[in-house]
């Protein structure tokens, strides 16, 4: 999954020059979470809500409402915005992206393209439809999950038993985070399976395999 499919395109931008009070205006009227800033045509900057409600004055200051208005007004966007931001490429993987934002702890990446021209920007949200989508969750159905040696011809063992009880599949995926060393996990998503022969595939796979877990997204 490349992020140029997921990405949210031609993002609303400001300058640096932009007033703070109107880049808190923008996020309000878009329910935006951040703003990328731009400089002559070029990124050079991101600013996010957390940045806006940090330079805002506390509501303990002594400030009339007219001086915090005039402040609002005259404090620009380069002033507080996150400089050199760390972006992702329209060709860049979505899992990588996702990668640099648990690294970083940040939940959103513009996105450029070949030219390092501003054309995108990535949030979690992003990232989470992506999720949804390779698993296959939004189209129901069963996910078996398997503990497996991790050795040629096992997985294919488990696809060819539910093959033949007419299982159409929708997502497999493995994992070796959880699993001990020489086994991985596998997830295999499946529908168009009878009650009775979801029942009857995990006592057959338990004879065989360890099985996890066997959840019927479809009762949901």
């Amino acid at each position: 999954m490349l992020v140029r499919d997921w990405m949210t395109k031609n993002p609303i931008t400001i300058t640096d020059d932009t007033s703070m009070m109107k880049a808190i205006h923008l996020m309000k009227q878009h329910r935006f979470r951040r703003l990328p800033v731009m400089h002559g045509g070029q990124l050079v900057g991101v600013v996010t809500d957390r940045d806006l409600k940090e330079a805002s004055p506390s509501k303990a200051t002594t400030l009339d409402v007219h001086e915090l208005y005039y402040l609002l007004a005259e404090l620009q966007v380069k002033d507080i915005m996150t400089r050199n931001p760390i972006t992702v490429r329209e060709d860049d993987t979505v899992e990588h992206a996702a990668q640099l934002m648990l690294e970083h702890t940040i939940s959103g990446l513009p996105v450029l393209d070949a030219q390092g021209r501003l054309t995108g920007i990535l949030t979690q949200s992003d990232v989470f439809r992506a999720f949804m989508h390779i698993t296959g969750i939004q189209q129901g159905g069963v996910q078996f999950a398997l503990r497996l040696e991790d050795k040629p011809g096992l997985i294919k063992e488990v696809v060819d038993l539910l093959r033949s009880r007419g299982a159409r599949f929708i997502s497999l995926l493995t994992s070796y985070a959880a699993a001990q060393e020489g086994y991985r996990d596998v997830y295999i998503r499946v529908k168009n399976l009878a009650p009775e022969e979801i029942a009857s595939l995990r006592e057959e796979l338990a004879k065989r395999f360890t099985v996890l877990h066997v959840i019927d997204d479809s009762k949901r």
